[in-house]
């Protein structure tokens, strides 16, 4: 094959092969498709085009399968900060329910239930707690509420508090918000609560947080009755420190500070980011325990709440979990859940809620996400005894007490940032779209030498070839339509010819002649050309005009063709 010349190459269309690879900047494509014969030096530039598209692609699609993947990082920082927001203190007495506060109806109620007392039993208790018995003729009331009576009958703070300092500053029962939980009536510290602003610490260690004295008032504890799961062997008081958002678990969570100690709780906090799905799995949705559109297993997520609730937190959905399951097991809530359904009676407690609850979480068939934003504490926990000798003298006389009162009930508990700064841990995504473009141009230049414009042609290209190929085609085949459809008044009119000439035949090898005219048209059928104007008459005399090529004529005369 010879080269094209300057004028041949210029007249090529645009849908050409040569014509785009001779101007295109992927690179290789000129050697492969350009001018002249194929040669050993053109296959092996074709080989090395196709093995380097080859390994193109698959690192293409190994980079795309690694996006696909959503993997996540996490990143851990610390930060300083000017003023750290203090958490929430949530204090429960061991002890849930005070000896002094319980009657007969109690008794009779949640005896069997909450204590494991027979009725028969009853009197022998009352004389235990030194009460005197039920009165001749007692009778009991129709109706109990379990709230009540831990709201009644539990440890009152202003009982228990002995002394209280935030910064410094005094503090009372005043700054401390009643709160229900498993383990009875609590308290809570700095909670929020009714729109509240939190307290706010500008400095860290001892003398910048809570401390307070409490009495954990041991002589109040029920007495040992008999061995059940929920009796009690220790004194003193259960701890949880947390975030204002979340509700206290600290039947779970707590921990414990003994009577005869300080403890010292040194805190930092640790401010946690997690990714929504499909890069992690945190949620953000806020929940209701009330709202169930559908029943639904035990093993499902709580749905999200139709209207206005708190904000999202890993306990408060476990809690809204729980409280559906009991829900759904018993027809009531047990004191401690959320939710506007009817609290359980103290029989209820015993036959269904008690170990309904307790398989769930032996089960832990609640599956909750992590929230997408939560705040926690990581505590260092040490005790000294106190009070001293010397303390232990001053005190029983500053709150009329004896010294083995105060040795047995005394408890102070300090709680404080250990330093101004606070812990990030946050997820984050170890691939994006940016880098996923970047690593895909970098091998599109290592391996063909190609750019994003370098595309732009090719797809420029494709276009060429589908206008001219494609599109020409079908404009060409509509014109020839149109062409046709405009000789048909010639050809319906060689018709009548036909019916005029009845020594006209014809037939593969026939030629008939027509007497000269006016030049002939060209008509489609090969070798037919027709005069403009008819008529066209045979005679022996006639003078030879326009042949037409496969017609026989039974004229004597000899017909001339042109």
């Amino acid at each position: 094959m010879k080269p094209l010349s300057g004028a041949e190459e210029a007249r090529r269309p645009a849908s050409d092969i040569r014509v785009f690879a001779s101007s295109c900047t992927l690179h290789g494509l000129g050697h492969v498709f350009g001018p002249g014969r194929l040669t050993p030096r053109r296959g092996l530039w074709a080989v090395a085009v196709l093995l380097s598209l080859a390994a193109f692609l698959y690192q293409v699609a190994e980079r795309v399968r690694y996006y696909g993947e959503f993997h996540h990082e996490t990143a851990l920082d610390e930060v300083e900060s000017h003023q750290l927001t203090f958490p929430a203190v949530t204090l429960c007495n061991i002890n849930p329910l005070r000896r002094s506060r319980l009657t007969p109806n109690d008794l009779h109620w949640a005896g069997p239930a909450l204590l494991g007392l027979e009725p028969t039993e009853h009197a022998a208790f009352l004389s235990a707690l030194g009460r005197p018995p039920a009165p001749p003729g007692f009778m009991p009331s129709p109706t109990f509420d379990t709230a009540r009576l831990y709201a009644r009958a539990g440890h009152a703070l202003e009982d228990m508090l002995l002394d209280c300092r935030y910064r410094g500053q005094p503090c009372g029962p005043e700054n401390f918000t009643a709160t229900l939980t498993r383990m009875g009536q609590c308290y809570t510290f700095n909670s929020g609560a009714d729109g509240a602003e939190p307290l706010t610490t500008p400095k860290g260690g001892m003398g910048n947080g809570l401390e307070v004295m409490l009495d954990v008032q041991q002589d109040e504890y029920l007495p040992v009755w008999k061995d059940m799961e929920e009796t009690l062997y220790e004194a003193g008081i259960r701890v949880q420190i947390h975030s204002q958002e979340e509700p206290p678990v600290i039947d779970q969570l707590g921990f414990g500070a003994a009577p005869g100690y300080q403890t010292f709780v040194s805190c930092q906090e640790q401010q946690l980011s997690f990714l929504p799905p499909p890069w992690g799995d945190c949620s953000s949705s806020s929940l209701d325990p009330d709202f169930e559109p559908e029943p639904s297993g035990p093993l499902d997520p709580p749905s999200p709440s139709p209207g206005p609730t708190p904000p999202y937190t890993l306990m408060g959905c476990r809690l809204a979990c729980e409280t559906r399951y009991v829900v759904r097991k018993c027809g009531c809530r047990m004191m401690h859940m959320p939710g506007s359904s009817p609290v359980c009676s103290p029989q209820q407690y015993k036959d269904c809620a008690n170990p309904a609850l307790d398989a769930m979480l032996r089960k832990d068939t609640c599956t909750c996400s992590n929230p997408c934003a939560s705040t926690r504490y990581a505590k260092e926990l040490s005790m000294v005894r106190m009070p001293s000798r010397s303390a232990t003298r001053y005190l029983a006389r500053k709150y009329n007490r004896s010294e083995a009162y105060i040795l047995e009930n005394v408890l102070v508990l300090d709680v404080f940032f250990e330093a101004l700064n606070y812990e990030t841990v946050e997820q984050k995504k170890a691939y994006e779209v940016p880098e996923l473009l970047g690593d895909i141009g970098g091998q599109m230049g290592l391996f063909i030498g190609a750019s994003l414009l370098t595309i732009l042609e090719i797809l420029d290209y494709l276009c060429e070839v589908f206008r001219e190929r494609v599109l020409g085609y079908f404009w060409n085949r509509k014109r020839s339509r149109q062409r046709h459809s405009g000789t048909n008044p010639f050809q319906e009119g060689l018709g009548s010819h036909r019916n005029q000439m009845p020594h006209l035949s014809l037939g593969p090898s026939t030629v008939a002649c027509f007497s000269a005219g006016p030049p002939p048209l060209p008509v489609p059928s090969p070798g037919l050309f027709l005069p403009p104007t008819a008529p066209a008459t045979l005679s022996p005399g006639s003078r030879p005009g326009v042949c037409l090529r496969g017609c026989t004529s039974t004229s004597r005369t000899r017909p001339a063709c042109i």
